[in-house]
């Protein structure tokens, strides 16, 4: 009896450590160490509350946690109401996706969530669809909505309703911050935001930061990387280093300047292309890497990496209109021309968007399977953190003494035309146009900072090979 009681009592704690585990909310500044600056923006009683700050500081993060506690009448701060009705605001839907709603998704337990409705994709899988609405329990038994808005919809979409919150994720257009503030009168809400100002001196700048009509209600607080426990000081430095110093002010301290241009004014085209291809030896075969595009093209490369780690870009297909079939018999055409390996299954391997796993109306199959039938395995698994991405795509392309760590050879036209005129655009992310070949270059080398060989150690004619080969190559960059 006592054993059995015993049992029972184990087997309680440890389903109260899963359901713990399980509940982000509750692990969320819970430690010893904390992130102060959220606090702050949690406690902070005014109605009109920004947090401007660079990218990894912890921003978004303290957004989509206060968007949670309302909704749930968990606010450990405020005072907490049941039917609570509030909008999450991107600057478009992918960006919705991809941020804010898999922030809050992130910390919502499934157990809390009632009903979803989807403006794209399927309730069983929510992070790769387009949220309109969830609904959500709340503990004083009544039940919340968050409502997910997209900025490019335009004005009207944002009248009629009456809300107990707006949060901006990055800055919106002055005419959709003014429709959302009109929305929040009737029940006294709260508007706050979290954004990176890259639009330079904007109205935010001069309502919020100089609170120019000098309201009671505003509050604002910059984050840093230093300002976040949880980022490592080795990434910080790396981070640092990434970023050219007129990107630094807006992109680490979140501070105001006007910031545009080129998201990698690194590139150089006489450096990072290679003026004549060359046979690249077997063994340096590693990766294709595929965006599958969907509506838009499909864009994959052919990666390889030498003996130092430097990586070379070396063939590309890049086409739209066309079904999965067609592409992955070009592939397949493209890889027998250049001998490229394939697994012991006789099949091709490749990294590829993890929206490729998505089943659409269209098919019973998702993209993913459906190149798997065709004879490439595609591995979904790939790093989609844009900006550390992109900070990874600039550390290959840094020159050193002369020398990147990133070549491509000319026939990759795509690629490099989008290296050449990829942009920044509004709000926290470059314009989302001609960035096809971009992404899948992210997501190669987000799955491969380093690729050295095994600490063997060589033969004399091993050693000779190589230095052969540097040799050539080095006559082709000349």
């Amino acid at each position: 009896m006592l054993n059995e009681i015993i049992y029972r009592i184990n087997k309680i704690e440890a389903e109260q450590q899963t359901r713990k585990k399980e509940d982000r909310l509750s692990q969320y500044n819970s430690g010893q160490v904390k992130h102060l600056k959220q606090l702050a923006f949690h406690k902070c009683p005014k109605k009109n509350r920004w947090v401007f700050g660079g990218n990894r500081s912890g921003k978004t993060e303290c957004g989509a946690v206060e968007a949670v506690y309302m909704a749930r009448g968990i606010h450990p701060y405020r005072q907490n109401r049941d039917n609570v009705f509030g909008w999450v605001v991107s600057l478009s839907q992918q960006v919705q996706r991809d941020v804010a709603q898999a922030k809050v998704l992130n910390y919502l337990n499934r157990s809390w969530i009632e009903d979803v409705t989807m403006l794209s994709g399927k309730k069983d899988s929510l992070k790769y669809g387009v949220i309109d609405q969830i609904i959500i329990k709340n503990v004083f038994g009544g039940r919340s909505v968050i409502g997910f808005k997209s900025c490019d919809q335009g004005r009207e979409k944002f009248q009629g309703s009456s809300l107990d919150f707006v949060w901006f994720d990055e800055e919106p257009p002055k005419d959709v911050y003014d429709e959302c503030r009109m929305r929040v009168i009737d029940k006294k809400g709260d508007i706050f935001g979290t954004m990176t100002p890259l639009k330079g001196l904007t109205f935010i700048h001069d309502e919020i930061y100089l609170n120019v009509n000098k309201s009671d209600d505003v509050w604002y607080e910059f984050m840093e990387w230093a300002d976040n426990p949880y980022l490592d000081k080795d990434e910080i430095s790396a981070l640092t280093k990434s970023l050219s110093d007129d990107q630094l002010d807006s992109r680490r301290y979140g501070k105001f300047k006007a910031a545009s241009g080129l998201v990698y004014p690194e590139f150089d085209e006489n450096i990072h292309v290679l003026k004549e291809p060359f046979n690249i030896p077997s063994e340096w075969q590693d990766v294709i890497s595929i965006d599958p595009g969907l509506n838009n093209p499909l864009s994959a490369h052919w990666y390889a990496v030498d003996y130092d780690s430097n990586v070379y870009v070396i063939a590309e297909h890049f086409e739209s209109g066309r079904d999965i079939e067609y592409h992955s018999e070009r592939i397949k055409s493209i890889s027998n021309r250049l001998g490229w390996k394939k697994d012991r299954c006789g099949r091709l391997t490749a990294l590829i968007d993890s929206a490729a796993n998505q089943k659409t109306l269209a098919s019973l199959k998702s993209v993913s399977e459906l190149f798997y039938e065709y004879g490439i395995a595609v591995n979904p698994n790939v790093n989609k953190d844009m900006f550390s991405g992109i900070q990874r795509v600039k550390e290959y392309l840094r020159v050193r003494d002369g020398r990147s760590k990133l070549y491509i050879f000319p026939e990759c036209v795509n690629l490099i035309r989008e290296l050449k005129t990829y942009r920044w655009g509004d709000g926290d992310n470059p314009k989302k146009t001609d960035d096809h070949a971009l992404d899948e270059l992210r997501y190669y080398l987000m799955s491969k900072p380093e690729n050295t060989p095994p600490k063997v150690e060589k033969t004399l004619i091993q050693k000779d090979k190589e230095r052969l080969i540097r040799k050539l190559i080095n006559e082709r960059k000349s």
